[in-house]
């Protein structure tokens, strides 16, 4: 069931583990999505965790939804709206303490898995506060360096642990945008496990049993 009382409207599976903290898992959709699409991986995921999967903020002409616009010029250039993207990282960062007060989250091991433009902004979110997150899943995304509004040569990366994989067919975001994503990381020396995927702008069963596989090993 949908929940709106907080400031986004989310769905949410509750950890198994009582009498203690548990993990978080935040899942952000993609471009045009909501909130269901993700969660249906909710019961694939260990039970140790609390997973919350969260809409976007704005509401699309299709009925999705989106945490900002893409607009394209003459040429069919895409560009994203910066300023909507940044409110809407503000918008989580509130949210994530909302959720902190009203569940039993362990606030030092809350991690982040996105699809496409919720990857985008997964690595956003994980640059720029880096100590607020333990792991970034990005699946079939990329960084957009203008949504980075810190100085990332001040800050501390060495607890961020991340999972990127990507299709290497995807007609939406080309894969070579991701290979440029991963020498930012490199460069920024954080600890990343990248992986692609003869598939397009999905996430295939190889690349969520991989992915699954990963977070048992890093739990």
């Amino acid at each position: 069931m949908l929940n709106k009382e907080l400031s986004i409207n989310y769905l949410i599976k509750e950890s198994l583990t009582l009498n203690s903290k548990s993990p978080l898992l935040l899942l952000l959709h993609g471009f045009g999505s909501n909130e269901a699409d993700l969660h249906s991986f909710a019961n694939y995921l260990p039970d140790n965790y609390t997973v919350i999967s969260v809409r976007a903020p704005h509401i699309l002409p299709s009925g999705g939804f989106a945490w900002y616009n893409i607009n394209f010029d003459n040429d069919m250039n895409k560009f994203n709206d910066h300023n909507q993207a940044k409110n809407s990282i503000k918008l989580i960062m509130k949210f994530l303490d909302e959720v902190i007060n009203k569940f039993s989250i362990d606030s030092n091991d809350i991690s982040l898995l996105g699809f496409s433009q919720g990857t985008i902004l997964s690595y956003a979110l994980g640059l720029n506060f880096p100590k607020r997150f333990k792991k970034i899943i990005g699946f079939s995304g990329y960084i957009d360096e203008a949504m980075i509004f810190t100085n990332t040569n001040k800050l501390d990366y060495s607890n961020l642990n991340l999972y990127i994989s990507h299709g290497t067919q995807d007609p939406v975001i080309p894969v070579n945008w991701a290979r440029k994503s991963i020498e930012i990381l490199k460069k920024e020396k954080i600890n990343h496990n990248y992986k692609e995927f003869d598939s397009g702008h999905t996430i295939s069963p190889d690349n969520f049993y991989d992915f699954k596989s990963w977070l048992d090993s890093s739990n």
